[in-house]
C-alpha cells in the first residue's frame, strides 16, 4: 500500500506529519520533495541517484526509528532526475517493505502530481488557519483527478479546537485534528517518532487514530 501525504502549500508540517504516520504504520517513508528535501538525508545514495539511474532504491533505505528514502539536496540532483521513474522506485519499495509513505512536494507542481499518480490513498494536511483552505482545496482537486483515494484532510498544529464540522464542508472530505506538541516538531531532526517520545500523549493518539484510517 502507498500512501501520499500531501499539502497545498509549506509551512504546515507536513514532512513531520508523513514521519510519523510511517511509523504508526511500520511503514518506509520516502522524501519525494526532490528540490526541498526535508528528511534525515544521512550518506549513501538518495532518491536523486536512483531518478537519475545511477542506484537502485534498495539501496538508499536508510533503517531508523522510521526506514527512510532520503533525497538529496542540491539543484544539479533535482535537474538530472528523471520523475518517470518514481513510481517504479516506490512500487519496488512497496514489494520488498509493504507499506510505503511519500513526503510530496507541497503544491500543484509537476513533481506534486506524480507521487500522487502511483498512491493508493492519500492524506491533505492543512493549517487550522482559514487562508489556508483555499490551497488544501486545490490538493485535494488533484488527488481526485489522479484518483488518488482521499483518507482525510488533516488539520495539524491545532491549538484551539477548529470548527472541525465546517472546515470538513469546505473541503468536501473528512477532517482529523492533531493537536500541537513541539514533539512532534521535533521527531524528524531527532530521528524520534512521538510515538516513541510521548507515547500516552494526545499528539501520539491523533496520529494513531489516523493511522487506523488508512486502508491496509
Amino acid at each position: 500500500m502507498i500512501l501520499a501525504v500531501a499539502g497545498g502549500k509549506g509551512g504546515v508540517g507536513k514532512t513531520t506529519l508523513a514521519y510519523n504516520v510511517a511509523a504508526a504504520l511500520d511503514a518506509v517513508v520516502v522524501d519525494a520533495d526532490l528540490g526541498m528535501a526535508d528528511l534525515p538525508a544521512g550518506r549513501g545514495p538518495d532518491l536523486h541517484d536512483v531518478l537519475a539511474g545511477r542506484a537502485s532504491v534498495t539501496e538508499t533505505i536508510r533503517p531508523g526509528p522510521v526506514d527512510v528514502v532520503p533525497c538529496g539536496r542540491t539543484l544539479a540532483g533535482a535537474r538530472a532526475s528523471d520523475l518517470t521513474r518514481l513510481a517504479d522506485a516506490v512500487e519496488a519499495v512497496e514489494r520488498t517493505h509493504g507499506t510505503v509513505v511519500i513526503d510530496c512536494p507541497a503544491g500543484r507542481r509537476a513533481d506534486a502530481g506524480v507521487p500522487l499518480a502511483v498512491a493508493d490513498a492519500c492524506l491533505v494536511v492543512v493549517s487550522p488557519r482559514a487562508f489556508a483552505l483555499a490551497d488544501a482545496i486545490r490538493t485535494r482537486e488533484l488527488a481526485r483527478e489522479l484518483d488518488a483515494g482521499l483518507v482525510a484532510c488533516a488539520v495539524n498544529r491545532v491549538v484551539e479546537e477548529p470548527p472541525a464540522d465546517a472546515i470538513a464542508d469546505a473541503l468536501g472530505a473528512p477532517t482529523a485534528v492533531l493537536p500541537a506538541d513541539p514533539r512532534v516538531g521535533r521527531s524528524v531532526v531527532e530521528e524520534r517518532p512521538v510515538l516513541d517520545a510521548a507515547p500516552d500523549g494526545a499528539a501520539a493518539d491523533a496520529i494513531r487514530e489516523l493511522a487506523r484510517r488508512v486502508p491496509r
